[in-house]
């Protein structure tokens, strides 16, 4: 069988890296314009993944005899299906990504309204918030388990 349980793809890295211009505005036109279409292509290679995993899980299921390889096939099915479902929520993440791209709020943090930087946004294009609110968002979270 396929390698069925691999995690959603956290980082999108098939794309051209953005070049800011001399004097270029943060987030201008362009910008927004290459997050956008790296947005699009990350989530047209996610749907083309759940399109995948349907054809796979419904060629290779089979109604196998010995217990042990319908255990084997069942736990693999629901791992593709878990990984999937993360999939389906990073989609949702991503359009409304696309969705803030669209009315221009894109790009800054949520807490704090700084740039969140360029290269963290190819890293993480749904990423809302800057490297250091992140950081004191986790660090609040691993001390309260929030």
């Amino acid at each position: 069988m396929a390698n069925t349980a691999e995690q959603p793809r956290e980082r999108f890295t098939n794309f051209t890296p953005y070049e800011m211009k001399k004097g270029e505005e943060y987030m201008s036109a362009e910008m927004l314009e290459h997050f956008k279409n790296l947005l699009l292509q990350w989530k047209q290679e996610l749907m083309e993944e759940v399109d995948r995993t349907m054809h796979h899980m419904q060629e290779d299921a089979a109604n196998y005899a010995d217990p042990s390889d319908r255990a084997t096939q069942e736990e693999e099915f629901s791992l593709e299906l878990r990984t999937r479902d993360r999939e389906r929520k990073l989609i949702k993440k991503i359009d409304k990504t696309i969705d803030r791209i669209d009315k221009d709020d894109y790009g800054f943090c949520d807490q704090c309204g700084v740039e969140i930087g360029i290269r963290r946004l190819e890293a993480r294009p749904t990423a809302t918030l800057c490297i250091d609110c992140k950081t004191l968002a986790e660090i609040r979270e691993r001390q309260t388990g929030i």
